[in-house]
């Protein structure tokens, strides 16, 4: 399995452009896939100086409705005229939010009849292939992330706090599996727990998002203890587990982590490349 981050906050590459925005590339021997499109079309420019042919990619995968995962849908489907599009039934349906920086729009306006021949929605679960599983968590045992609590969704009935019904958890192989969590909204503790219900197998690898953002602008997220907790969880339930994170896992959430799940929690950026 290869995989290369197409796009992220940040890089290491003077030569690759960044975005607030998540999109990653998955190639096996059988099938190439597309896990989020990021913001904008910065990924595709960036897999081509990477050496990807996204025009190949039979598969794109959609972890949630923001603009920041989702952003870039538009563009890819301009140059790619094959890939079938995974994404929940929810994604593009209901007007989402975000009150960090001022109360901001974070859903995209996309035309769903005009691509119905090339969308499949899932609403609870569904298979692809003989290894890819794509469902919703579940599960409720552990704390959201706290930064949850600056988003909120309208689904037509007025604005509510959004309770990510429009996210979906992407899994492959069929042991040791590796797992992407786009934002990883449900918190992540919640989705393995949800991985390990759905398929009864070990997580050989995390990749994504965990949404444990850094305090900003007035708003405090989870305290060190909690941090502190979260990773010392994850050592003792997961410990054969590797953990790679960025987009929306901020710098001090990561370092507090990091002191509990050490060598097996590390950061990707634009240009990061992967091979299990």
């Amino acid at each position: 399995m290869k995989i290369v981050v197409l796009v992220d906050n940040r890089t290491i590459d003077p030569g690759l452009e960044t975005e607030h925005g998540l999109s990653v590339y998955l190639e096996t021997e059988h099938y190439k896939c597309l896990l989020d499109t990021g913001a904008s079309d910065q990924f595709i420019r960036n897999a081509a100086k990477l050496n990807i042919n996204l025009c190949d990619v039979d598969y794109a995968f959609i972890s949630h409705g923001h603009a920041d995962h989702v952003g870039g849908l538009s563009a890819f489907l301009k140059i790619n005229s094959k890939a079938r599009i995974i994404l929940s039934n929810n994604a593009l349906n209901q007007k989402l939010y975000s009150k960090r920086l001022g109360l901001h729009n974070i859903s995209i306006d996309f035309d769903t009849e005009k691509m119905k021949d090339r969308l499949v929605f899932v609403e609870d679960e569904a298979h692809f292939e003989k290894d890819i599983h794509v469902f919703t968590s579940h599960t409720t045992q552990f704390p959201l992330p706290k930064g949850n609590r600056t988003l909120f969704k309208n689904d037509g009935s007025g604005m509510t706090a959004d309770d990510f019904n429009h996210e979906l958890i992407v899994t492959f192989g069929t042991e040791n599996l590796f797992v992407f969590t786009g934002c990883g909204h449900k918190g992540l503790l919640n989705i393995l727990e949800t991985v390990k219900e759905k398929s009864m197998h070990s997580v050989r690898c995390v990749m994504g998002g965990f949404h444990l953002l850094d305090e900003n602008d007035g708003f405090v997220y989870e305290t060190d203890q909690e941090l502190e907790e979260s990773g010392k969880t994850l050592h003792t339930m997961f410990p054969q587990t590797d953990f790679i994170t960025g987009h929306c896992t901020g710098e001090h959430a990561f370092e507090v982590m990091k002191k509990e799940l050490e060598f097996r929690l590390s950061y990707f950026f634009t240009g990061y490349k992967l091979e299990i």
